[in-house]
């Protein structure tokens, strides 16, 4: 059949079945995120095709990231997501963030960076209090665990250097990644912050553990330490 034929007959089917049909015509990568978006929620409303739902849903929260980022109890007060629904994009956000762990599990993490941000993305961005977490690494830099060691107000976090030097011996790490957001939208880091890195980098030097980075993450943004030479 020729690729014109196979448009016009996707445009025939209800709007519920479109992007279904259209991903096995053409493989997932030619559907835009509100088709994808389509395909997780299933319906729409009354009077509102599950296309046109998804596509409200997105424009609303900044698009994919944004919706799949946004807290739970603030998606149970959207019209049109019950249940059913939110659990469906939650299960997406859970086996992403799954995926990319598994990854840092298995390869150097000095050999995946982009791997790295977009895990700890998915972990902090959505943050609405700064929180401050760890990736344990061990020998070969593959992740042995990620922690949340300290939460705070928006404006800080209470962060103990002994702990995290603690932490790392019981799981037996040879260096870490340090991060936290910033609630505040600035991925530049505070003078505080410097002096926060400079005081478990030489906590864990005393055990022999290593630090590869610090990295401050605001929303999609992003900053590191280590390549800006501050770490």
């Amino acid at each position: 059949m020729a690729e014109s034929e196979k448009t016009s007959l996707l445009s025939l089917l209800p709007a519920d079945a479109r992007p279904r049909e259209k991903m096995l015509a053409k493989g997932p990568a030619a559907l835009a995120d509100s088709e994808l978006l389509a395909l997780i929620l299933r319906t729409g409303l009354v009077g509102k095709d599950v296309l046109s739902l998804s596509a409200e849903l997105l424009a609303q929260h900044g698009g994919l990231r944004g919706l799949l980022n946004t807290p739970a109890a603030q998606l149970q007060t959207i019209k049109g997501l019950g249940a059913a629904k939110l659990c469906q994009l939650q299960a997406v956000l859970e086996l992403t963030r799954r995926a990319l762990a598994q990854e840092l599990a298995e390869k150097p993490a000095l050999q995946s960076p982009q791997a790295v941000r977009q895990f700890l993305q998915l972990q902090l961005q959505h943050q609405r209090h700064e929180v401050f977490c760890v990736l344990f690494l061990n020998t070969q830099n593959h992740l042995i665990a990620c922690e949340d060691m300290f939460r705070g107000t928006l404006d800080s976090a209470a962060v103990y250097p002994r702990e995290i030097a603690s932490r790392a011996l019981q799981l037996h790490a040879r260096s870490v990644i340090l991060a936290h957001n910033h609630p505040s939208g600035q991925a530049l880091p505070s003078a505080s912050d410097k002096q926060l890195t400079t005081r478990i980098r030489e906590a864990l030097a005393l055990l022999d553990i290593g630090l590869l980075d610090h990295l401050i993450i605001a929303g999609a943004a992003s900053y590191s330490m280590a390549e800006q030479g501050d770490c």
